[in-house]
């Protein structure tokens, strides 16, 4: 397989978790794109270790200050592009969907209860908090990108090959729904 493949969707939705299957499944390297903004937050002096950094007081810091500066996003985004089009690559991304033409795409959707309920569990957080931090991540990369690329991140769904309603599925479901999505895109 020399294709690369997108997992998108809301925030704490499972992208994660159905990415590095896929990656397992069909021998290709993983790679978060919220792992390659973190980085940058790292060069810009921000200690951003951990799945649930975003969700700390310091990651919120550099969210907002991401928000005043949209060269974080581009920059990272040029980083994703070159390595999606070199093929062989699973990544999760907020953005890339829109921004290459080829590949898999597959977004996963569902509810803002189902994504808090997810990281609720993942982060040991209330499901009240959850459900703030995942409505209020949600809202705030639809501004960003409607801001720095101009498409509705969210309800233009039309950039994937398909869409997965994660709503009473759990991630062993969900990625092997993916999984034969994938095997029907080859």
């Amino acid at each position: 397989m020399t294709k690369s493949i997108i997992i998108s969707g809301p925030p704490a939705i499972g992208k994660t978790t159905v990415a590095k299957q896929l990656a397992l499944e069909f021998g290709l390297k993983y790679l978060s794109g919220g792992d390659a903004l973190k980085q940058i937050a790292k060069e810009e002096g921000f200690q951003a270790e951990g799945d649930d950094w975003w969700d700390t007081r310091e990651g919120m810091n550099f969210l907002n200050q991401r928000a005043q500066n949209s060269e974080f996003d581009k920059k990272v985004d040029e980083k994703l592009i070159d390595l999606f089009n070199k093929g062989r690559m699973v990544i999760t991304s907020y953005t890339l969907p829109w921004l290459v033409d080829n590949g898999i795409k597959i977004w996963l959707d569902g509810s803002h209860q189902s994504s808090a309920n997810r990281m609720k569990g993942r982060d040991n957080m209330t499901k009240e908090d959850a459900l703030d931090i995942t409505k209020k991540r949600y809202d705030e990369n639809r501004a960003l990108y409607k801001k720095i690329y101009n498409f509705d991140f969210g309800v233009d769904k039309s950039v994937f090959d398909k869409v997965i309603d994660t709503d009473n599925l759990d991630a062993a479901q969900v990625t092997e729904i993916a999984k034969s999505i994938v095997k029907e895109l080859l």
